[in-house]
Protein backbone atom coordinates (compact mmCIF):
# COMPACT_ATOMS: atom_id res chain seq x y z
CA UNK A 1 0.00 0.00 0.00
CA UNK A 2 1.42 3.36 -1.03
CA UNK A 3 2.08 6.30 1.26
CA UNK A 4 -0.95 8.27 0.04
CA UNK A 5 -3.37 5.39 0.62
CA UNK A 6 -1.85 4.69 4.04
CA UNK A 7 -2.35 8.35 5.00
CA UNK A 8 -5.95 8.31 3.80
CA UNK A 9 -6.67 5.07 5.67
CA UNK A 10 -5.28 6.58 8.88
CA UNK A 11 -7.77 9.44 8.49
CA UNK A 12 -10.92 7.62 7.35
CA UNK A 13 -10.48 4.02 8.49
CA UNK A 14 -12.13 1.44 6.23
CA UNK A 15 -14.67 3.85 4.66
CA UNK A 16 -14.69 3.96 0.89
CA UNK A 17 -11.99 6.12 -0.65
CA UNK A 18 -11.38 7.14 -4.23
CA UNK A 19 -8.22 5.58 -5.70
CA UNK A 20 -6.62 6.62 -9.01
CA UNK A 21 -5.00 3.54 -10.48
CA UNK A 22 -3.55 1.63 -13.41
CA UNK A 23 -4.01 -1.90 -14.78
CA UNK A 24 -1.67 -3.80 -17.10
CA UNK A 25 -2.87 -6.22 -19.75
CA UNK A 26 0.58 -7.67 -20.31
CA UNK A 27 0.88 -9.98 -23.32
CA UNK A 28 3.54 -12.48 -24.34
CA UNK A 29 4.52 -13.26 -27.94
CA UNK A 30 1.59 -15.75 -28.19
CA UNK A 31 -0.93 -13.15 -27.02
CA UNK A 32 -1.41 -14.81 -23.62
CA UNK A 33 -2.22 -12.51 -20.69
CA UNK A 34 -0.13 -12.33 -17.51
CA UNK A 35 -2.14 -12.62 -14.29
CA UNK A 36 -1.04 -12.76 -10.69
CA UNK A 37 -2.55 -14.78 -7.85
CA UNK A 38 -3.23 -12.15 -5.21
CA UNK A 39 -2.15 -12.64 -1.61
CA UNK A 40 -4.82 -10.37 -0.07
CA UNK A 41 -7.68 -12.49 -1.43
CA UNK A 42 -8.02 -15.83 -3.23
CA UNK A 43 -8.35 -14.29 -6.71
CA UNK A 44 -6.35 -13.81 -9.87
CA UNK A 45 -5.86 -10.26 -11.12
CA UNK A 46 -3.97 -8.06 -13.51
CA UNK A 47 -0.80 -6.36 -12.38
CA UNK A 48 -2.28 -3.13 -11.06
CA UNK A 49 -2.10 -0.51 -8.38
CA UNK A 50 -2.54 3.05 -7.23
CA UNK A 51 -0.98 6.13 -8.78
CA UNK A 52 1.13 7.89 -6.15
CA UNK A 53 1.44 11.64 -5.63
CA UNK A 54 3.68 13.36 -8.22
CA UNK A 55 3.56 10.27 -10.46
CA UNK A 56 2.09 9.97 -13.96
CA UNK A 57 -0.20 7.08 -14.88
CA UNK A 58 2.50 5.66 -17.17
CA UNK A 59 5.14 5.91 -14.43
CA UNK A 60 2.74 4.18 -12.01
CA UNK A 61 2.14 1.40 -14.53
CA UNK A 62 5.88 0.83 -14.96
CA UNK A 63 6.46 0.84 -11.19
CA UNK A 64 3.55 -1.49 -10.38
CA UNK A 65 4.45 -4.00 -13.10
CA UNK A 66 8.08 -4.03 -11.97
CA UNK A 67 7.13 -4.41 -8.29
CA UNK A 68 4.56 -7.15 -8.86
CA UNK A 69 6.09 -9.14 -11.74
CA UNK A 70 9.80 -8.13 -12.02
CA UNK A 71 9.14 -7.10 -15.64
CA UNK A 72 10.26 -3.80 -17.15
CA UNK A 73 7.60 -2.14 -19.33
CA UNK A 74 9.15 -0.75 -22.53
CA UNK A 75 5.95 0.46 -24.25
CA UNK A 76 2.30 0.66 -23.24
CA UNK A 77 -0.87 1.61 -25.10
CA UNK A 78 -3.74 3.12 -23.10
CA UNK A 79 -6.88 1.06 -23.77
CA UNK A 80 -9.61 2.27 -21.41
CA UNK A 81 -10.62 4.44 -18.49
CA UNK A 82 -12.74 2.88 -15.74
CA UNK A 83 -14.80 4.88 -13.25
CA UNK A 84 -18.15 4.91 -11.51
CA UNK A 85 -20.06 2.51 -9.26
CA UNK A 86 -18.94 -0.60 -11.18
CA UNK A 87 -15.44 0.10 -9.85
CA UNK A 88 -16.38 -0.25 -6.18
CA UNK A 89 -14.49 -2.95 -4.33
CA UNK A 90 -14.15 -4.13 -0.73
CA UNK A 91 -10.99 -5.92 0.37
CA UNK A 92 -11.22 -8.88 2.77
CA UNK A 93 -9.98 -6.62 5.60
CA UNK A 94 -13.01 -4.35 5.07
CA UNK A 95 -11.23 -1.49 3.30
CA UNK A 96 -13.59 -0.09 0.65
CA UNK A 97 -12.43 1.67 -2.51
CA UNK A 98 -13.77 3.09 -5.72
CA UNK A 99 -11.25 2.97 -8.52
CA UNK A 100 -10.64 5.47 -11.29
CA UNK A 101 -8.24 3.44 -13.39
CA UNK A 102 -6.50 3.53 -16.75
CA UNK A 103 -5.94 0.13 -18.36
CA UNK A 104 -2.90 -0.26 -20.62
CA UNK A 105 -1.98 -2.95 -23.12
CA UNK A 106 1.68 -3.89 -22.74
CA UNK A 107 3.25 -5.87 -25.60
CA UNK A 108 6.83 -4.67 -25.23
CA UNK A 109 8.56 -5.62 -22.00
CA UNK A 110 11.69 -7.35 -20.81
CA UNK A 111 12.66 -9.71 -18.04
CA UNK A 112 11.38 -12.96 -16.57
CA UNK A 113 8.00 -12.86 -14.78
CA UNK A 114 8.30 -13.55 -11.08
CA UNK A 115 5.78 -12.99 -8.27
CA UNK A 116 6.92 -10.56 -5.60
CA UNK A 117 5.63 -12.76 -2.75
CA UNK A 118 4.00 -9.70 -1.17
CA UNK A 119 1.08 -8.72 -3.42
CA UNK A 120 1.18 -11.86 -5.54
CA UNK A 121 2.08 -15.47 -4.80
CA UNK A 122 2.20 -16.62 -8.43
CA UNK A 123 2.33 -15.09 -11.91
CA UNK A 124 1.26 -17.00 -14.99
CA UNK A 125 0.33 -16.40 -18.61
CA UNK A 126 -3.16 -17.54 -19.67
CA UNK A 127 -4.65 -17.74 -23.16
CA UNK A 128 -7.59 -15.31 -23.35
CA UNK A 129 -9.94 -18.24 -23.98
CA UNK A 130 -8.76 -19.97 -20.79
CA UNK A 131 -8.78 -17.18 -18.19
CA UNK A 132 -9.47 -18.42 -14.66
CA UNK A 133 -12.99 -18.08 -13.30
CA UNK A 134 -11.77 -16.65 -9.97
CA UNK A 135 -10.77 -13.19 -11.26
CA UNK A 136 -11.08 -9.93 -9.34
CA UNK A 137 -14.42 -8.49 -10.57
CA UNK A 138 -13.05 -5.13 -11.74
CA UNK A 139 -10.32 -6.95 -13.68
CA UNK A 140 -12.88 -9.29 -15.27
CA UNK A 141 -14.57 -6.22 -16.80
CA UNK A 142 -11.22 -4.94 -18.09
CA UNK A 143 -10.41 -8.31 -19.68
CA UNK A 144 -13.88 -8.56 -21.23
CA UNK A 145 -13.30 -5.13 -22.78
CA UNK A 146 -9.88 -6.24 -24.03
CA UNK A 147 -11.57 -9.15 -25.80
CA UNK A 148 -13.75 -6.64 -27.70
CA UNK A 149 -11.11 -3.94 -28.12
CA UNK A 150 -10.73 -2.62 -31.69
CA UNK A 151 -8.19 0.15 -31.16
CA UNK A 152 -10.50 2.94 -29.99
CA UNK A 153 -9.98 4.17 -26.41
CA UNK A 154 -12.86 3.03 -24.20
CA UNK A 155 -14.49 5.01 -21.41
CA UNK A 156 -16.50 3.00 -18.93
Amino acid sequence: MGEYVQTMRSLVGSRRIFIPGVRAILLNESGDILLQRRTDMPLWGLPAGAVEMDESALDALKREVLEETSLKVLEAEPMALYSGPSQRFVYPNGDAVQCFAVAFIVCKWEGQPRADGVEGSEVRFFPYSELPKDLAPVHRQTLDDYGRYEGTFLVS
